[in-house]
């Protein structure tokens, strides 16, 4: 195999462990810790079952996306596969997406940091506290790719030790009666009210396209895997415990929350989390989670410049991107695309100020520009499941002593491929969700459209 040049080599210094931080860090965010009733309001109770579906789901594709790693462990390698195994036009979308997705999910999290900064300092300005928070991220994210890798691993531990807290001192209330004079609460909640499918099947197949939005992210150990210290040790490592960690995290809590607070109540008790550790008299419970849903907020714009500048540096390195944003610094991270992404993001803090200053609707857009990542957000998942069915006919030989392989191939594939299908019919159909889908539709309609015309283009020449 021919060797990378110098100057386009990233630096290999990421452990496993950071790998899995990384991706825990991308997929858990202030959405589990704040908006969790937004999910439960479509299905009651039985969103643990949505969580656990979609879990399922994301389970298949990073399997799918294991085994093709082992072989191949580059930067951005799922949109590798996308070019190599379905067409040009897939790896183009996969790369864009990417970074469309986390342009936007790295501007909600620094506003969220305004918000939350509010709670100790109500006077500061919003876009004092999102610009300092995004140019502490950029530096770290321009020192290197350790530091970043550092950062990360403790902002998403102070997530996961949080989450673990929560269900520990939940099933105390439960089961024990613990901060309830020792009168467990028991299980009751679940079906008490109205029932455990609240929602009926409509309400059911609704939730999980706010689910599987919640946990996008995880594909990021393909990112990570072109920096990885060991790559082949590290993702069967990643693979086999993110996703059983993620569910145990996302399920675990959600079974708290439904558990002890009637769902249909759930609305008027503000934060899950601050109300579980209050019941128990654990003073200061607001002040304590909105420190962690600060670092929450920090941990989401991180993975989003990380991965989404390692995709324009890849898409500058395959000439589909301005050259300039190929290259790197001293300390072989790719600088200019980390201050464009960045540069991104600040736009986004200009656009919600000026917008803030002049009219209320500025919020509402910005909520609907942030549902519109979805959709592309669920890309990389699509192309993962479609390239490794080809690529495991497209490389028989090199899989007989494979020691991670996808689980009941092809069947596990298309059954993946057709839920999320379905799920995506299931948003145009659900009207709260239809808008959004739609303007992630045509913001992939008029990728493939530049696709085309840049391909036109190259042949004429």
């Amino acid at each position: 195999m021919e060797k990378q040049p110098k100057e386009l080599s990233l630096k290999r210094s990421l452990s496993s462990n950071q790998m899995q931080m990384i991706a825990l860090g991308g997929t858990i965010g202030v959405g589990l810790f704040m908006g969790s009733t937004a999910t439960i309001k479509w299905t009651g109770p039985s969103v643990l079952l949505a969580y656990a579906f979609a879990g399922l789901i994301l389970y298949l594709v990073m399997r799918a996306l294991g085994e093709m790693i082992y072989i191949n462990p580059t930067t951005g390698s799922f949109a590798d596969y996308a070019t190599n195994y379905i067409h040009p036009l897939a790896g183009f979308l996969t790369m864009w997406s990417n970074i469309f997705q986390y342009i936007v999910v790295g501007i909600s999290e620094v506003l969220a940091v305004s918000q939350y900064m509010n709670y100790w300092w109500p006077h500061l300005p919003g876009w004092i506290a999102s610009s300092v928070a995004l140019f502490t991220l950029l530096a770290a994210n321009l020192l290197s790719t350790r530091a970043y890798g550092t950062i990360e691993f403790y902002f998403a531990l102070i997530k996961v030790v949080t989450i673990i807290l929560m269900i520990i001192v939940g099933l105390f209330v439960i089961f024990l009666g613990f901060g309830n004079n020792w009168v467990p609460l028991g299980l009751s909640n679940l079906w008490a009210h109205h029932g455990f499918f609240t929602g009926g099947f409509m309400g059911f197949i609704f939730s999980l396209s706010i689910i599987v939005g919640s946990y996008q992210g995880i594909e990021i150990l393909g990112i990570t895997a072109g920096e990885a210290a060991k790559p082949q040790e590290a993702i069967i490592n990643s693979v086999k415990s993110i996703v059983w960690r993620i569910l145990l995290f996302y399920i675990g809590a959600i079974f708290v929350i439904v558990t002890i607070f009637p769902w249909d109540q759930l609305a008027s008790v503000g934060s899950p989390f601050v109300e579980t550790f209050s019941n128990v008299g654990i003073t200061g419970a607001a002040g304590i989670i909105n420190f962690v849903v600060l670092t929450a907020a920090m941990s989401g714009a991180n993975s989003g410049i990380y991965s989404s500048s390692r995709m324009l540096f890849k898409l500058s390195s395959e000439g589909k991107a301005a050259k300039i944003f190929k290259k790197l610094s001293r300390r072989q991270v790719p600088s200019i695309s980390i201050l464009a992404i960045s540069a991104g993001i600040f736009i986004g803090i200009i656009l919600n100020t000026v917008l803030s200053m002049f009219t209320t609707v500025g919020a509402n857009i910005f909520v609907l520009v942030y549902s519109s990542s979805v959709l592309p957000g669920m890309v990389p998942w699509f192309v993962i499941l479609l390239s490794e069915l080809i690529f495991r006919r497209s490389n028989q030989e090199l899989l007989t002593t494979h020691p991670f392989k996808m689980p009941l191939y092809p069947l596990s594939n298309y059954f993946a491929l057709v839920s999320l299908l379905a799920i995506v019919v299931f948003m145009f159909i659900n009207p709260d969700t239809r808008i959004s889908v739609s303007i992630g539709l045509l913001f992939l309609l008029l990728l493939t459209a530049i696709f085309l015309y840049q391909q036109k283009k190259q042949t004429t020449i």
